[in-house]
């Protein structure tokens, strides 16, 4: 029987995002959308209008009315979608915006605002965690004009912001007030944590399966001691000449799938499945950890959302674990459907 999925994207307060959100919602729509299900886009631009537009472009949703949240909450009740993808990275788009799906009483994949809420903020997150027994860097929150507390090096990074935005590794106290201030560019503390030494850097996500969850093999990352320490923006997304958005770190040069006999796994998925539970994950999660030259994995931050684009690590991790994004979609579904919203 066919269902109508309603894809919840854009952002009300941050362009980049929805540049991000569109850039990942057009992927989950070219690998599902001619499946022969109805699949309806909710767009909200920055400022706040509401559109349904055919596709994502930017000269279609100029052409699309803007529709106010009132007008925008009765299209949604007209349209009676039977489960929502919130596409939303921002976070009103993962907090309130996930909130109102669950006022209008539309079931949805994904984690709920709570937990949302708590994974986007590093400092919280990692403190659950910690609380867990899974092992987080020694870290500081700060603010500008706050004194160092921690021995150098240390990584500076905003408390509530993706992609590596703001990210510096200090090895010179003298270098820390800048770092500080970049931090609080794009939040309003920063974080200031110790610097694990390399190691390796990788990613663990988690999914919810009928009978429980599963530890998924991890991504690693290409980083190195001397010349790329720390991970940051550019090695996230970047534009073309043109201005368009792209993804970084999706080539076998960047980042590649971990043999699972990789005696790192174990490890990483033994803490990845405590951070999941410690942030009350539902149906996924995404685990960032450090590893040092012992082979210890430090957790660093969450990412609880998974768009179902072919290029999500969530899914590319899925299919190295033999599940099609079809099936880990169908999966995460069946769960919102059959559990509803608490």
């Amino acid at each position: 029987m066919a269902r109508t999925f309603l894809h919840l994207t854009g952002s009300a307060v941050d362009p980049l995002l929805d540049d991000v959100s569109r850039l990942y919602a057009r992927g989950c729509l070219d690998a599902i959308g001619h499946d022969g299900d109805r699949h309806v886009l909710a767009h909200v631009s920055p400022g706040g209008a509401w559109r349904f537009p055919r596709d994502l472009d930017d000269e279609t949703l100029r052409r699309t009315p803007p529709l106010t949240l009132a007008e925008a909450v009765a299209r949604i009740n007209e349209i009676d979608p039977d489960v929502a993808l919130p596409q939303m990275f921002c976070r009103p788009g993962m907090t309130t915006y996930r909130g109102l799906l669950e006022l209008l009483g539309v079931p949805y994949v994904g984690n709920r605002p709570a937990a949302m809420a708590i994974g986007a903020d590093k400092p919280h997150a990692s403190a659950l965690v910690a609380a867990a027994g899974v092992r987080v860097p020694e870290s500081q929150v700060v603010r500008a004009g706050d004194p160092l507390r921690l021995e150098l090096p240390v990584v500076v990074k905003p408390a509530d912001a993706d992609n590596s935005l703001g990210v510096t590794l200090v090895r010179d106290a003298c270098a820390y007030d800048a770092a500080v201030a970049a931090a609080c560019e794009h939040a309003e503390r920063a974080v200031v944590e110790r610097y694990v030494e390399l190691g390796r850097e990788v990613r663990c996500g988690v999914v919810e399966v009928d009978d429980g969850l599963v530890a998924l093999p991890l991504e690693e990352y290409a980083v190195d001691a001397d010349t790329k320490p720390v991970r940051d923006h550019d090695d996230k997304l970047r534009r073309d000449d043109g201005g368009a958005l792209g993804l970084v770190a999706k080539d076998a040069a960047h980042a590649w799938i971990v043999p699972t006999d990789d005696p790192v796994t174990d490890a990483v998925q033994a803490a990845a499945l405590a951070a999941y539970e410690a942030l009350g994950c539902r149906h996924h999660g995404l685990f960032d950890f450090r590893v040092d030259p012992d082979g210890v994995p430090y957790f660093l931050e969450a990412s609880l959302y998974c768009s179902f684009a072919p290029s999500s690590v969530v899914v590319t991790m899925a299919e190295a674990a033999g599940i099609s994004l079809r099936d880990l979609l169908d999966l995460s579904v069946d769960l919102a459907l059959r559990k509803g919203t608490p």
